[in-house]
């Protein structure tokens, strides 16, 4: 048997509630990460690393930036057949958008239907983390399942945050597929362990095709992947699941090794971006062998001026991108994105500023995500009053102030 013919679709209609301010004006994928990457940019890379380079990418959901960065980002050469698309909702199955992550693919099957894939990659698009998905798709075809499921391990105790897998004894078959349970069994080898879904799910094509369509007949169905579409494969004794524990990523160490977050919150984008910069990092974004993808703009390397008491420019266990200007001031535990200026005497701590974020003279940030093209003027403390930050911006439930794209901080 050849090398079989792999297609991903990216489920990427995300409208991310949770992620507001970050999502007033972008679909949840397409919010910034990490300084230059973009969420989407993850499950992006770990399909195209795997050698996966027939992707269709489905949006919904102010999709405008997400549509630019894919087109331009992801353009792959259409000498070989291979294209990573964006594809917008076309009401193809009448006039409605999609109604759920399943209906997504079945107004799409004209898609797998120009492919002819034998298998299709349905990968979710706003998680952070590496993996291969071919080792996936070798047990896939291994134990015949028409769907396997991805599965991180997690703490019995969060099994209500989760879609909980339970395995049959001594075999990958799925035998219960649980959305938030509050009491779910934990693993025969770790009882305080519980398999939680990735959203991640590598079907046989025909399997797929045959479920979306069964599917979409069910009027009382939510037309959802995790929620409808695997618990009815389950119940046909063809779901398998996936432990991602397993997954050996080229160049991945003991401590970053089988690393996921759910961004969905603004607490969890928050600690993730902490996970960055600590010195011995949780997901270190330097693994070469495994390279996360962008587009890096043709900016200068970021500089940093003045050096006399009590005004150094510096940042201390921080990541600083291209472009950025840290004039005077102190900066640490921090994320600065492209283009970012840091005027003297300020001070920025534990915080995550985007693309062309300008923090002003003597202004203090602390614990902050601060969207693109905000002016922080002279003097302005944020992060420092909670209760005066509740009056103006979006404080989240862990204390984080989150200021919207262009918003006018005064």
């Amino acid at each position: 048997m050849g090398r079989p013919h792999v297609f991903g679709i990216v489920l990427a209609g995300g409208e991310g509630k949770r992620l507001m301010p970050l999502t007033r004006d972008r679909a949840k994928p397409a919010v910034p990460f990490g300084g230059h990457y973009r969420l989407i940019d993850f499950a992006l890379s770990n399909l195209v690393n795997a050698g996966y380079l027939r992707i269709a990418v489905l949006t919904q959901y102010k999709s405008h930036s997400l549509d630019r960065h894919v087109t331009t980002t992801w353009r792959m050469s259409p000498l070989l057949g291979n294209y990573v698309t964006p594809v917008p909702a076309q009401m193809r199955r009448g006039p409605h958008w999609y109604q759920g992550s399943a209906d997504a693919i079945y107004q799409s099957l004209n898609l797998i239907g120009d492919e002819r894939p034998d298998y299709v990659c349905v990968f979710g698009a706003d998680h952070i983390y590496r993996m291969d998905p071919s080792q996936m798709l070798r047990q896939h075809i291994q134990t015949g399942a028409g769907v396997t499921v991805a599965a991180v391990r997690a703490p019995r105790a969060q099994a209500a945050e989760f879609g909980v897998i339970e395995a049959q004894e001594g075999t990958t078959r799925i035998g219960a597929f649980l959305e938030k349970p509050v009491d779910a069994q934990g693993l025969p080898d770790a009882p305080d362990q519980i398999y939680a879904s990735m959203g991640n799910y590598i079907f046989t094509a025909s399997t797929l095709v045959d479920a979306v369509k069964t599917d979409a007949a069910d009027a009382a169905s939510k037309h959802d992947m995790g929620g409808n579409v695997v618990p009815m494969l389950v119940d046909e004794g063809e779901a398998h699941v996936y432990d991602f524990s397993t997954n050996e990523v080229p160049g991945t160490t003991k401590r970053d090794h089988a690393y996921w977050r759910d961004v969905g919150t603004l607490d969890a984008y928050y600690d993730s971006h902490l996970d960055l910069v600590s010195p011995h990092p949780i997901f270190n974004l330097y693994n070469m062998e495994w390279p996360i993808l962008s587009w890096i703009e043709p900016l200068p390397p970021a500089k940093f001026v003045h050096d006399t008491e009590g005004r150094v420019g510096h940042a201390i266990e921080s990541m600083i991108s291209p472009g950025a200007i840290i004039s005077g001031a102190e900066v640490r535990r921090s994320i600065v994105s492209p283009g970012v200026r840091v005027h003297s005497y300020a001070q920025v701590e534990g915080s995550v500023l985007m693309h062309g974020v300008e923090i002003g003279r003597n202004a203090v940030v602390r614990n902050a995500i601060i969207d693109k093209n905000v002016k922080v003027p002279e003097g302005t403390e944020i992060g420092v009053d909670l209760d005066i930050d509740r009056s103006r911006f979006t404080v989240s439930p862990g204390g984080v102030v989150a200021i919207g794209k262009g918003e006018k901080v005064e």
